[in-house]
């Protein structure tokens, strides 16, 4: 079974940055759709950020033109380059890998901007 691990986050004063990495313990290859989601307190869990197998990329347009997703399939690794941070994307940090046979959430990474 793979296992989708996050890392990377932590406290940011606004206007900072930090980049999140999404691990997996095998190839991601299998994956068609890796994506970043996210959760505040009190708030629905919410698609951040994705990207296809062949690279394409959506944003939520709450961060567009702020944030990043890139995919090495070489590496098994989805990160989110995360950059003029504001207060209201405090939350917690999911990444998910959806295949045919897999939907894959890792346990989360807490990020938080302070103002």
């Amino acid at each position: 079974q793979v296992q989708l691990v996050e890392s990377g986050g932590g406290l940011v004063q606004a206007g900072g940055s930090l980049r999140l990495s999404c691990a997996a313990s095998r190839s991601i290859f299998s994956f068609n759709i890796m994506r970043w989601y996210r959760q505040a307190p009190g708030k629905q869990r919410e698609l951040v950020a994705a990207v296809s197998k062949d690279g394409n990329t959506n944003y939520a347009e709450s961060v567009k033109g702020r944030f990043t997703i890139s995919r090495d399939n070489a590496k098994n690794t989805v990160d989110l380059q995360m950059n003029s941070l504001e207060p209201e994307d405090t939350a917690v940090y999911y990444c998910r890998g959806t295949s045919i046979l897999n939907d894959l959430w890792g346990q989360g990474t807490q990020v938080t901007v302070s103002s």
